[in-house]
Parts: structure tokens; sequence; C-alpha cells
């Protein structure tokens, strides 16, 4: 395993982590995921990526009873949950969701609960919370891991300007600043990763736990000649990202990415996996294998960023023909 620095922090993350949406408490039995985290912890990967919203609680509860029953050295892994959308359906009150000093307080007290930790290593702002003033969401986070809740925070899906926003009310009032962001990136999906968030690799040392590097499974070229029963985009409230990502311009892509993949000698998975780690400013790529023969076979992906010669990558560009604009600033 290859570890990474998660930003300008000291903290050492495995490149290739594992994550828990649409799998724990919902896709898979419990002993499929207890199976599946051995697998990863078994093979040095050290962060295990949470939320509330996942399974409303249940994700966190199932791995919660895993690492208990694991016993493994709390100081050998790192726990993420993120906060926002508190445990989603329509009966949530305001005080249930956001990034509110309320909600972020018992959402922190409530995950660990569910993990029945001591601590979270990481915890994210979900999403950017327009009701909520900034100043208030930083101070919440500054005094959490001051009472030794949390470790590090970050973000999830915010924009550039809402991340240096945290960061200037931080400096202001000599606050510790949002760490990570946690944003999808993939062969499809670049513009925040490698467009908009190009300076604050530089300025504030953006750490990035990156999410979807399979497009959901897009890029495993599943979706080739058709749609499969039984798929993560077709699990029902999963319509923004199926019509985001189902489009005619990204399936050429694919196929024509499947075939080159196949002429290299790899998997389509391996090929877009391998492709995400090349990225310098990407601090680890989250997988969401729900079998164990697919997280087995995505460890191939180092293998496979180190035949990403630099002739490769400039034809799978060629490809790919989505490369983002630098930013004007």
């Amino acid at each position: 395993m290859e570890y990474r620095r998660l930003g300008k922090s000291g903290l050492q993350v495995s490149a290739l982590s594992f994550g828990s949406w649409l799998t724990f408490g919902k896709q898979i039995e419990n002993g499929i995921a207890d199976e599946l985290m051995t697998i990863a912890y078994d093979n040095g990967i050290n962060f295990f990526d949470n939320a509330e919203i996942y399974a409303r609680g249940k994700s966190e509860e199932v791995m919660g009873e895993i690492l208990k029953k694991k016993g493994w050295s709390r100081d050998s892994y790192i726990v993420s949950s993120k906060a926002f959308f508190g445990l989603g359906g329509k009966d949530l009150k305001p005080t249930q969701k956001g990034l509110h000093r309320k909600h972020l307080v018992e959402a922190c007290e409530q995950a660990l609960k569910r993990f029945q930790l001591d601590y979270l290593d990481l915890y994210f702002c979900h999403r950017p919370d327009k009701q909520t003033p900034i100043e208030e969401t930083v101070w919440t986070m500054h005094n959490l891991i001051q009472q030794g809740k949390i470790l590090y925070w970050g973000t999830s899906e915010w924009s550039a300007q809402e991340i240096m926003e945290a960061h200037m009310v931080a400096q202001r009032y000599s606050l510790i600043g949002p760490t990570m962001e946690q944003p999808q990136y993939n062969m499809l999906e670049r513009n925040k990763v490698e467009g908009e968030f190009a300076q604050l690799y530089k300025t504030v040392g953006l750490g990035t736990t990156i999410w979807s590097p399979l497009a959901s499974g897009v890029l495993t070229g599943k979706y080739n000649d058709g749609f499969p029963e039984g798929t993560r985009l077709g699990i029902e409230g999963l319509d923004w990202l199926r019509d985001n990502t189902l489009v005619e311009a990204n399936m050429k892509r694919v196929k024509e990415l499947t075939k080159f993949a196949f002429d290299l000698g790899m998997t389509m998975p391996i090929l877009a996996l391998a492709w995400c780690l090349k990225n310098e400013n990407v601090s680890t790529v989250i997988l969401g294998a729900s079998k164990r023969a697919q997280l087995i076979e995505n460890f191939k992906a180092f293998e496979g960023r180190d035949r990403l010669t630099p002739q490769v990558m400039e034809q799978i560009e060629q490809i790919l023909k989505n490369k983002p604009a630098p930013p004007s600033f």
C-alpha cells in the first residue's frame, strides 16, 4: 500500500480507502461488510469513510460493530463521518440537519455512539449550508477538535470560494480551518479537482478524499450495452447521479476507453482507478466495492498506475477530451 499526506497535514492516509455509501446496512449483508473491511485492512487500507446519512445511520452502526469485533488498534485506522443531511427522510425538524452548531455537535455525538468510538479522525461538512453563517460552522468544528471529539475537519462538495471563506474565517479568529475536501472525481467528472481547486492545493494545502472514481459503475463498462438490473444507478433517489452520468458523450468515451484498456492488457475499472491515482493532488481514492472479487481486483490499480506513461496519459486525454480549462485567477 502507498500512503499519502492528507493535504498539508501530517496524517498519512492510504492511497486507496474504503467507503460504505450505498453498501453497508443497505445493499450488502453484514457478514460481507465484515469480510470486505478485513480484506481492506489486511491490504494496508487505513481509512474507512462513512456518513450520518448512509443507510440513515445504519452504515455507521454496522461499521462500528465490525471495528469492535475486529479489535484493531485504534491508532492503526482512520474513520470519518459527515454531517448535513441528518438521517434523511421528510419528517426531519430544522434542528436535525444543516451545519449550525446544534446539529454539528449532536450529529458528532450520535456518530460516536453508532461507531462505539471515543473520537472521529475526520469529520466532514457534507454540503454547504446557505442558512448558517460560515463563522458558526468554523467555530463549531474548531471547538470539536479542541474537545477531542474530532481530529481533522473538512468539507464535501463545497466550491473553492466556500472553502476559501472557511479558511479566511479560521485565519481571522486563529481557528483550525478545513484540512480536506471530498469531491466526486473520475474520468468523466474532472472540473473541481483539476480546475476549480487548482490554486487551493498551493494556497491552503487542500487534501482530497475523492468519491466515485468509477462514476458509480459507469467506468466499469457495465452500462456499455444497456442498463443492467440491480446496479447502483438504478437505486431509488439517485436520479440526479444517473442523469448527470449516463449521457451520450460519456457513454461514447467509456466504450472507447474499454477498448483502450483491453489493448493495454488491463480491465476498465483498473484503468479508471489507476488514472485517479496518477493525480498527485488526490490524497486517497475511496473504493466502494460490494463484492470480495471486486475489492481484490481493485488493488491492481497501483500496478496499472505505473503503466500509465505520459504517452498513454496523452492517448487517454485524446479519448476523454474533457480536460478542464485552467482557472482564470
